[in-house]
C-alpha cells in the first residue's frame, strides 16, 4: 500500500510539473497563419508576454516572410504596424532575460525587417550581444557576425574580437557552414597566417560537407575573394560543389558564381561549359531588362556565336530602358566580349550620356576605359567624359581613385592635365603605392610627349614631378617590410619608368624579405620575376629552397609558373636536382585530380595517409620492361617506409639495369633488406564474367613483377567494394592488413 501509494504521489507531482510547462500562449503563436494572427494576440496580451513570446512571435513572422516570393514579401507594412513596434519596445525591456539564442535570432530578425542600425533596439542588442559574445556557442557567434555585416561593420572593434574568439577555438570548429559565415565577415580584420589556418581548416572540413549547401562554398569563395587568396585545392573542391549542383543553380546563383571566378582569376572549363548550356535555356524565360542584363553579364563572355547573335539582338530591343547601372554592366561586359557591333556600342553610349552626372569615379573609370577598348567615336562623348573626370580629379583626395582618373584621362584625346589637376596629384604623391606612382609616371610622360603647344610652367611642373615619382617609390622599397603587402603594389606596376627607376631597388627589397616567401606566394614572384627578365641568383635560390620544402603544399597548376623563370633565365639552382625532381613529382599528382579512376584515387589518398605521405606513394610507376603498376611504395628492412624522393627515384624514370629477386646492391637504388612493393587494383575487366577467377594477363603480369622483385598485392574489386568494406575506417584496414602483414623481409 505504502508503495502504491509513494508512486501515486510521484507521477501526480510530474503530472502537475508537465501541464505547468506547457504555455498556451506560445502554443497560439506558433500555430498563427499569418501577420494579422500574431499581431492580433500581441495586442490582447501585451502585459502577459514574455522574453520566449517575444522571440517567438518575432521568429514566426520572419518565417511567413521567408516562404513567400519576393513579390509578395510585406516587409514595410510589418515593419511598420503598431504591434510590430510594440514587439519591439517589449524586446528592449526583457532584452537581459533572454537566452543567447534569441537575443541574436531577435538582432538578426530587425535586420532582415530592415529596422535601422541606429535604432535604439537594435543598438542595446549589439551592446548586450557584446557583453556576452565570449560565451556563444560558434553557431550563435556565427549569426551575431552576419548581423554586424549586415551593418557594415566588418572593420569594427567588435569584429574584431569574434575575430579573436574564433582564432582560439579554431580547432573545435567541426562545422564548415558555421565557419564559412564567420569567415565571409571576419575577413578584413586577420592576419595573413590566420587566413592560412581558417583556409586549412576549411580544406579538411570540405570532406565532410554535404553538396547540396553549396552557398557554404559561396561564402568560402567570397572570403578567398576579400582575402585576395587564390588558394586551389580549396577553389576546386568548391567547384565540384557547384557542378554537382548545376540543376540547382539560378540565375542570380550562377551570376555570382561566374563572378567570383572572374575575381579570383580562376577558370575551369568543365563549370564553364554547363554553366553556358544552362545559361542558354535562360534565354527564352528572362525577357524584362533587369533579369536580362544578369543573363548578358553571365552569359555573354562565354557565348557561342549563335548565343551571343541572340543576346545582341535582344539587348537592340531593350536598351532605351536601361538604368545607369544596367547600362555600365552591359558595355563593361561588350568590352570583355570584344563587341564589333558599331550601332550597339554608339546606342549604349548614347543611354551613358544620359547618365554620366550619377556615376562614381570608379565607375566612369570603367566606362571610359571599356569605350575606348571599343573604339567609340563621338567627340562630343569624349568632351563631356573628359570634363567630368577632370571635375573629379580636382575635389578628390582618395590616392588610388585619383591614380584611376589620371589613368584614364591619360588615355583620351588632349590627355594633358591643367596646374590644378597637377596640384591634385603632387599634393597626395606621399600617400601613394607603387603602383599609383607607375600610373602618374606614365601618364606624365605621355603628357610631356604630346603637349608641345602646352603653357611652359605647366610642362616645368611635369617635369620636376618626376624626380619627386622617384624619390617616392624608394622611400617605399625601403620601408617596405611585409611581402604580401608588397606585391599587391607590383603587381600592377609596368612600363620604362619602374624598369629604369626602381626595378633594381626592387630586386633588392624581395632579396631582404626573401625569408617571407612561401608556398603562397611563390607563383606571384616567379611571374615577377619572368616579367621583369632580372636574373637576381639569390632570389632564384629561396624560390628553389622553399619549392622543395613546401613542394606539397604548392598545386601543381602554379608550377609551371614556378618553373618559368629558371626556363627563360637559364638559371639551375644549386640543388637543382632536388628542385626539378620534386617539380616533377609533384606535375605527375595533378596528371593522375586525370587518368586514374575514382577508386584509385581513392586508394592514392589512402596509402598517403598510411606511409605517411604521398610522397612514399609513387602512383603509375613505371617498372623495367614497360609495366605500368597503379602504386608502389618501398618498406625497408622493418617495414617503415622510404620516401622515394630520399632514395633519389625520379618519378616514371627507367632504372638503368634490370632488378632481379633477392639483390639489394646499390643498382637496385634500395638499401639492404629493403622491398618494392607494387599494389593493384583490380577491376572488372580483370576477371572472368562468371566468376571471380584472374584472367592470364593480371596473374602474368603478377607473376612478372615478382621476378623483378615486387611484392605485388593485388586488390579486387569485388572485395573494395563489398558491405563488410562500406566505411573508410574499413578500407584503412583493409589496406594494412594486404601492405604490412604479408611483405617479405
Amino acid at each position: 500500500m505504502l508503495r502504491l501509494r509513494a508512486a501515486y504521489e510521484f507521477f501526480w507531482r510530474v503530472f502537475q510539473h508537465g501541464t505547468k510547462t506547457i504555455d498556451p500562449l506560445l502554443n497560439q503563436i506558433n500555430k498563427c497563419v499569418n501577420e494579422e494572427q500574431i499581431f492580433d494576440i500581441v495586442g490582447k496580451n501585451t502585459a502577459r508576454l514574455s522574453e520566449k513570446h517575444v522571440g517567438c512571435a518575432c521568429k514566426v513572422l520572419w518565417q511567413f516572410q521567408k516562404e513567400k516570393d519576393d513579390l509578395m514579401r510585406n516587409i514595410p507594412y510589418v515593419r511598420d504596424h503598431p504591434q510590430f513596434l510594440a514587439l519591439r519596445i517589449l524586446a528592449k525591456d526583457k532584452m537581459e532575460l533572454m537566452d543567447d539564442n534569441t537575443l541574436v535570432n531577435i538582432l538578426y530578425i530587425m535586420l532582415r525587417f530592415t529596422v535601422e542600425a541606429h535604432d535604439s533596439l537594435v543598438e542595446h542588442l549589439v551592446m548586450e550581444a557584446w557583453r556576452r559574445a565570449e560565451r556563444f556557442d560558434l553557431k550563435v557567434l556565427s549569426k551575431f557576425s552576419s548581423c554586424l555585416g549586415d551593418q557594415h561593420m566588418f572593420l569594427s572593434p567588435l569584429m574584431g574580437k569574434i575575430a579573436d574568439i574564433l582564432n582560439r577555438n579554431l580547432d573545435s570548429v567541426q562545422d564548415l557552414r558555421t565557419l564559412s559565415v564567420l569567415m565571409v565577415n571576419i575577413g578584413s580584420v586577420i592576419s595573413q597566417n590566420f587566413c592560412e589556418r581558417l583556409v586549412n581548416k576549411a580544406e579538411l572540413l570540405s570532406d565532410t560537407m554535404d553538396h547540396s549547401q553549396f552557398n557554404t562554398s559561396i561564402r568560402i569563395l567570397r572570403f578567398l575573394q576579400n582575402t585576395r587568396y587564390n588558394y586551389y585545392p580549396l577553389l576546386e573542391k568548391c567547384n565540384c560543389v557547384f557542378i554537382s549542383n548545376i540543376a540547382h543553380l539560378n540565375l542570380d546563383t550562377l551570376s555570382f558564381i561566374l563572378s567570383l571566378y572572374k575575381s579570383l582569376q580562376f577558370s575551369n572549363f568543365p563549370f564553364q561549359v554547363l554553366a553556358r548550356e544552362k545559361l542558354s535555356k535562360m534565354t527564352a524565360v528572362y525577357c524584362d531588362p533587369a533579369s536580362f542584363v544578369k543573363l548578358f553579364v553571365a552569359l555573354g563572355p562565354l557565348a557561342r556565336p549563335t548565343e551571343e547573335k541572340w543576346l545582341m539582338s535582344a539587348l537592340k530591343m531593350m536598351v532605351d530602358e536601361l538604368t545607369s547601372q544596367q547600362a555600365l554592366a552591359i558595355v563593361v561586359t561588350m568590352e570583355e566580349m570584344n563587341s564589333k557591333d558599331s550601332y550597339l556600342i554608339e546606342k549604349i553610349a548614347s543611354v551613358l550620356h544620359k547618365y554620366l552626372h550619377v556615376y562614381k569615379p570608379v565607375e566612369l573609370t570603367k566606362i571610359t576605359t571599356a569605350l575606348i577598348h571599343l573604339h567609340l567615336h563621338n567627340s562630343e562623348f569624349i568632351k563631356t567624359l573628359r570634363k567630368l573626370l577632370l571635375s573629379h580629379l580636382r575635389n578628390n583626395v582618395i590616392p588610388s581613385e585619383i591614380s584611376m582618373l589620371v589613368r584614364v584621362i591619360a588615355m583620351l584625346p588632349f590627355p594633358h592635365l591643367d596646374e590644378s589637376g597637377l596640384s591634385r596629384v603632387e599634393s597626395i604623391l606621399p600617400q601613394c603605392r607603387l603602383s599609383d606612382l607607375s600610373t602618374f609616371a606614365l601618364s606624365l610622360s605621355t603628357w610631356i610627349r604630346h603637349d608641345h603647344s602646352y603653357l611652359d610652367n605647366v610642362c616645368q611642373k611635369n617635369i620636376k614631378l618626376l624626380p619627386q615619382l622617384n624619390a617616392y617609390g624608394y622611400q617605399r622599397l625601403q620601408q617596405a617590410n611585409n611581402l604580401n603587402v608588397l606585391w599587391e603594389e607590383l603587381k600592377y606596376v609596368n612600363g620604362e619608368w619602374f624598369e629604369e627607376e626602381l626595378l633594381e631597388e626592387t630586386v633588392v627589397t624581395l632579396q631582404r624579405l626573401s625569408d617571407q616567401i612561401t608556398h603562397t606566394n611563390i607563383a606571384n614572384f616567379s611571374a615577377f620575376i619572368v616579367k621583369t627578365n632580372y636574373l637576381s641568383a639569390p632570389v632564384l635560390d629561396k624560390i628553389a629552397s622553399v619549392t622543395v620544402q613546401q613542394i606539397n603544399k604548392i598545386h601543381p597548376l602554379a608550377i609551371h609558373s614556378v618553373l618559368l623563370p629558371f626556363s627563360i633565365l637559364n638559371y639551375d639552382p644549386p640543388q637543382k636536382d632536388e628542385f626539378f625532381g620534386a617539380c616533377i613529382q609533384r606535375l605527375n599528382s595533378q596528371l593522375i585530380n586525370d587518368s586514374i579512376s575514382a577508386v584509385q584515387y581513392q586508394i592514392y589518398k589512402m596509402l598517403g595517409e598510411i606511409l605517411g605521405g604521398p610522397n612514399y606513394v609513387k602512383p603509375s610507376a613505371l617498372t623495367p620492361y614497360g609495366y605500368i603498376v597503379d602504386f608502389e611504395y618501398i618498406l625497408d628492412k622493418k617495414k617503415k617506409p622510404l620516401s622515394h624522393r630520399n632514395q633519389g627515384v625520379v618519378l616514371n624514370e627507367l632504372p638503368n639495369v634490370p632488378w632481379r629477386p633477392d639483390t639489394h646492391d646499390t643498382r637496385s637504388g634500395l638499401p639492404p633488406g629493403a622491398q618494392r612493393v607494387a599494389l593493384e587494383f583490380l577491376d572488372s575487366q580483370a576477371f572472368c564474367k562468371n566468376i571471380l577467377h584472374l584472367k592470364g594477363k593480371s596473374a602474368m603480369k603478377k607473376r612478372h613483377l615478382e621476378i623483378l622483385g615486387y611484392h605485388v598485392i593485388q586488390i579486387p574489386y569485388l572485395a573494395w567494394n563489398s558491405m563488410e568494406l562500406s566505411t573508410k575506417d574499413a578500407w584503412m584496414e583493409y589496406l594494412r592488413e594486404h601492405m604490412f602483414a604479408e611483405v617479405k623481409s
